[in-house]
Parts: C-alpha cells; structure tokens; sequence
C-alpha cells in the first residue's frame, strides 16, 4: 500500500520522529513522508512511532492508498526531495 505520514509533535522528538521515518518512507518535506510500505512494514512504523510521540502532546496522520497510482501527486516550486532518492 502507498502511505503518507504527516505530523506535528513536540520540538523535543521533531529529529527522532523524522530520523525513525527515514527508514521506512521517503522524506517529502517538513513533517511528511511517503512510500510503499506493506501492512506489516506499517505496524511496525506505527509501533516504533508510539514509543517516540507523547499521545498527549502530539499528532501524527497516517494516509493509506491501495497504490501510488490511487493518488494524483502535484507539486508547485522546488521539491525538497527527490522521489528517486535511495534511502
């Protein structure tokens, strides 16, 4: 499945949330990512996000798509990374 991650959490645990999703989905921009991930890839980042995010303090959004071409991606100005970056 194809899964967009947005969130808004704390300053303290802003550089672990975005380090910890590097290694699962592509960074987009500031506090979004996106990529392929299967439903075990993605109990696996939800487990590893609850143990960084304060559930009282923050949000993190998670979008599921069937598949990237379920989506229409535009981007208006400079990306700030590439959708073909190795990660």
């Amino acid at each position: 499945m194809y899964v967009i991650i947005a969130y808004d959490v704390n300053v303290d645990r802003v550089n672990k949330v975005k380090k910890f999703l590097r290694k699962h989905l592509n960074w987009i921009q500031n506090s979004l990512f996106e990529g392929e991930l299967t439903q075990a890839d993605l109990e696996e980042v939800k487990m590893g996000l609850r143990e960084i995010i304060n559930e009282e303090e923050d949000m993190v959004v998670i979008y599921r798509l069937r598949s990237a071409d379920a989506m229409k991606r535009e981007v208006l100005g400079m990306e700030k990374s590439s959708m073909d970056e190795v990660i």
